[in-house]
């Protein structure tokens, strides 16, 4: 497995790089975010992304790469502070690991982010998906159009872009729309139940799609319980 390490100081890239030697990963390592948008031309199989980079904003730098690739990416950054996390993942990171932090989880992290994308970066469906799902294709919901096989959303005639882990949880809410769908039931189902990441991940993705959407009733709270996929206007 290839993966792109964007990390700007040789004092964590260097060991970083020899200790993923050791589990059988191919680390190709720059120091700047436009190298890092550069290098990742080359489709690497999973990105990791340092937020302080000298010439430009770790975040900018997955903008872009989300804008053009479904390519996995794990921040690796000082910043732990909660809202850094959420803006990363909003911007459609994988994964988010705060420094100092050991090989052996990164590995972990990467194996999980891997088992949940490779779907998606092989043009199937990401996370566990019933065959008679894929079979309906096209699902309507009022304005709302979902297309399972080509993995395309469409609200009012205009393409909505989606990263492929908001599809999916988008995508899982409309199998039941109307229902609650628990907020450990979509953990497990859209990412998996041995998930390494923030536990604000699910509010985070479920706020993006809802500004993607332009409509908070789209996707409401059951207070306690988890969300649910309405249309805007309707009566439960």
């Amino acid at each position: 497995m290839r993966l792109l390490l964007i990390e700007d100081d040789d004092r964590i890239a260097g060991p970083l790089t020899e200790g993923l030697g050791r589990y059988g990963f191919t680390v190709d390592h720059v120091r700047t975010g436009a190298a890092g948008l550069a290098e990742a031309g080359h489709t690497p199989d999973l990105v990791l992304l340092d937020l302080g980079l000298p010439d430009m904003d770790g975040l900018d730098v997955c903008r872009s790469l989300r804008a053009r690739s479904a390519v996995p990416i794990i921040m690796i950054t000082a910043r732990g502070e909660e809202a850094d996390r959420i803006v990363g993942l909003e911007l459609g990171a994988d994964d988010y690991l705060a420094k100092p932090f050991g090989v052996r989880e990164l590995v972990a992290r990467i194996r999980a982010v891997t088992r949940r994308t490779t779907g998606s970066l092989n043009h199937l469906s990401a996370g566990p998906v019933h065959p008679a799902e894929q079979a309906v294709g096209a699902q309507q919901l009022g304005a709302l159009e979902i297309n399972r096989r080509s993995r395309e959303v469409r609200l009012g005639g205009q393409d909505v872009a989606l990263t492929p882990r908001e599809f999916d949880l988008l995508a899982h809410l409309a199998q039941d729309p109307d229902s609650v769908h628990s907020r450990q039931q979509i953990m497990d189902t859209v990412w998996d139940p041995h998930f390494f990441g923030p536990t604000k991940t699910l509010d985070a993705h479920v706020a993006a799609l809802r500004r993607k959407l332009g409509d908070p009733g789209w996707i409401t709270t059951a207070r306690g319980v988890g969300f649910r996929l309405t249309v805007p206007g309707d009566t439960v």
